[in-house]
């Protein structure tokens, strides 16, 4: 799946191809080695959480609500506990050794609770008295929410075929094998115990040479935005080591991760953090590096005369624009991702520089400083690369359309009789039978009062 542009786009000369093979070719080799050495056999991460609680999918078939009993010896001015809403659901399992059966459970209550009616799907958990395994008691957990996440997936993909079409379909098939390398390579060589900073590398540059090749086709122009990208992650994970050490980040920064490192002890946190900074940088890199390379290709199509370093320049002005708008892009992300953080500021009363520079915003500072520095690299970096890339191809390559074909000869036999024809002037004055207007200029014949090689 090539380019879609209308216009096509010139090839590179076999020797740039060649380069460019031999410069790709052994980074996706090293790449696969790495990922294979990598990959995780079978190893069981240590967890210290204890037995999963059952979960089963139920039916909601009736709510009892009624007024909770006021809670005893409340003090005064406090909420009263009895505010709450108390009673009973009734819930039909759909699955597990109870499906069929009607179960009673309370009304779930607290922070977060959800609310539930009359056919809502939901989903249970069964607690077991150890002490008597027959007694066991149905709780409420969440709402099941299988169904419409199942058909927002279906107008998800299907509003990405009906515009991208078959570029749509290549976009869902990349985002299928970012997943699948996400779920089956990073995640669990980071649970096993493996450097996440070195999983988190591999993982990406794997990521970004199925992704990009898939959607965009092999060839040049996907392979200098392959470079670019692959050279923008680099520099990336340069700075966040960089950019941690200097600030002091450990990875603690927030209640996730202290909650990862209870049940996991052995994932390094600190290299998680900086896994979390190549990964997330990776979606907006080879954004930028794409588009980079397809400006390259089209202004070379628009304006064969340009030279290298004009398609540089013209492209650099279009990334300036593109990185003006995708920095606050990547700044609004994080701080919507952090929204509650945010919002806990507030309610916070030190001052603001120790809140600046706490560790859980600092962290969220720095993710932002360094994927913005790897993307604004990830311009030039690319942009240049395309258009030596570009200008070579175009140099080998056939004339392009806009060049003006060459100007057509005259007939031999009008020009002769226009030559022997009687010419209209001063002298002679008009033609007595001539019945239609002498032709003019614009009709490609002389004017009558100039001479013929003037005219021609």
């Amino acid at each position: 799946m090539g380019s879609d542009h209308s216009r096509s786009v010139p090839s590179a000369p076999p020797r740039v191809r060649r380069i460019l093979v031999a410069t790709v070719v052994p980074l996706f080799v090293a790449t696969v080695l790495a990922a294979v050495v990598l990959w995780p056999r079978g190893d069981s991460p240590q967890t210290g959480g204890g037995a999963d609680v059952p979960r089963y999918h139920g039916t909601v078939t009736r709510v009892v609500t009624e007024p909770c009993p006021p809670a005893p010896q409340t003090p005064e001015g406090t909420p009263d506990a009895g505010d709450g809403p108390c009673g009973t659901v009734d819930v039909r399992v759909q699955d597990g050794p109870s499906a069929g059966q009607q179960v009673q459970t309370p009304v779930p209550d607290g922070p977060g609770a959800p609310r539930v009616d009359v056919g809502d799907e939901v989903i249970l958990v069964e607690l077991t008295d150890p002490a008597d395994p027959s007694a066991s008691n149905w709780n409420i957990a969440e709402h099941q929410r299988g169904t419409p996440l199942v058909w927002l997936a279906v107008v998800f993909a299907a509003a990405i075929v009906a515009f991208g079409r078959w570029r749509g379909l290549a976009a869902l098939a990349g985002l299928a094998a970012s997943f699948a390398i996400l779920l089956a390579f990073v995640l669990p060589g980071i649970a096993a115990g493996r450097s996440p900073l070195v999983v988190a590398v591999v993982g990406a540059a794997l990521i970004m040479f199925v992704v990009l090749y898939l959607t965009h086709g092999v060839t040049a122009q996907t392979s200098v935005a392959v470079l670019g990208t692959l050279g923008s992650l680099v520099l990336t994970g340069v700075l966040a080591t960089i950019a941690t050490a200097a600030t002091h980040l450990t990875g603690f920064g927030s209640e996730d991760a202290t909650t990862l490192s209870m049940f996991q002890a052995d994932v390094d946190l600190h290299g998680l953090l900086l896994a979390g900074i190549i990964i997330g940088s990776l979606g907006v890199l080879d954004d930028v590096t794409v588009t980079q390379a397809a400006t390259v290709t089209e202004l070379a199509n628009a304006n064969p005369g340009l030279t290298r370093l004009q398609l540089y320049r013209a492209a650099t002005r279009v990334g300036r624009a593109h990185i003006a708008s995708t920095v606050n892009t990547i700044v609004l992300a994080y701080a919507g991702a952090s929204l509650p953080l945010l919002l806990l500021l507030t309610a916070d009363t030190r001052p603001l520089g120790q809140i600046l520079t706490s560790e859980f915003l600092a962290q969220e500072i720095v993710r932002s400083a360094v994927a913005t520095l790897g993307l604004i690299a990830a311009v030039p970096l690319t942009t240049g690369l395309a258009a030596v890339v570009t200008a070579a191809g175009r140099s080998t390559a056939e004339p392009a359309d806009d060049v003006p074909a060459p100007r057509p000869q005259p007939d031999r036999a009008e020009a002769l009789a226009a030559l022997s024809s009687p010419r209209a002037g001063p002298l002679n004055g008009p033609d007595p039978t001539r019945t239609t207007p002498p032709p003019t200029a614009t009709d490609g014949w002389p004017e009558p009062n100039r001479s013929t090689d003037t005219a021609w």
